[in-house]
């Protein structure tokens, strides 16, 4: 079976590969930027692999809104279909071939995309702990109700303080120590529900809410 051929173009009398590190030194030599050397070069094909590497993991949306190539959004569903990891490998190293023919301006909203992921994932795990820490505050000091209510004036309060009695009442008598050691329960429907009151509080407040939880 005949192997179908590499797209490319000859340069005195030898094959250039359309996408390897020889087509982007001599892409880069007709633009004029003859000071980048082979290194920078290899560094720069390395960092578009691992570009299109994390592009697996990238919301479906925000992926949808980067408007990347046909080609490419192809060859990223096939990679994440193949689960051998010899033909996954193969298949990497073609999206790489891929992301090194993206423009300048295509890579950089790649890397921008990637970067508000980020850093959106680690203010959402932010916003757990805080939701974790106000929870137990909230079912082993009787004043962190009324410390809640000032912080967060929206909040329902009479089931908040259902909640937290209900929480208390399962939970059974619980010191301060042992919730300082993370024992504090785990079971009851009241535990559950007041972890989503404060979380869905905590996701509607700005940024600079997230520093009630910060201070306990």
């Amino acid at each position: 079976m005949s192997r179908k051929p590499k797209k490319g173009y000859f340069v005195r009398g030898q094959f250039v590969a359309e996408g390897s590190e020889l087509d982007l030194e001599l892409k880069r030599e007709l633009k004029g930027d003859t000071d980048i050397s082979r290194t920078d070069l290899k560094r720069e094909s390395t960092e578009l692999q691992k570009l299109g590497e994390a592009l697996l993991d990238l919301r479906a949306e925000i992926l949808a809104s980067l408007a990347l190539p046909e080609k490419l959004l192809d060859a990223l569903e096939q990679a994440r279909r193949i689960s051998n990891f010899e033909g996954r490998r193969r298949q990497m190293q073609f999206v790489g071939k891929l992301m090194r023919q993206l423009d300048r301006e295509a890579v950089d909203a790649v890397r921008q995309a990637l970067q508000e992921q980020h850093q959106g994932s680690a203010r959402q795990t932010q916003r757990l702990h805080a939701a974790e820490q106000w929870r137990a505050r909230l079912i082993a000091e009787d004043d962190a109700v009324a410390q809640w209510i000032n912080s967060f004036p929206d909040t329902d309060s009479q089931q908040l303080r259902a909640l937290v009695r209900q929480a208390r009442k399962d939970a059974g008598p619980l010191d301060k120590t042992a919730i300082s050691q993370g024992l504090a329960p785990r079971q009851g429907r009241a535990f559950r529900d007041l972890f989503q009151l404060i979380k869905d509080q905590l996701d509607g407040a700005p940024s600079t809410g997230e520093s009630h939880g910060s201070s306990l």
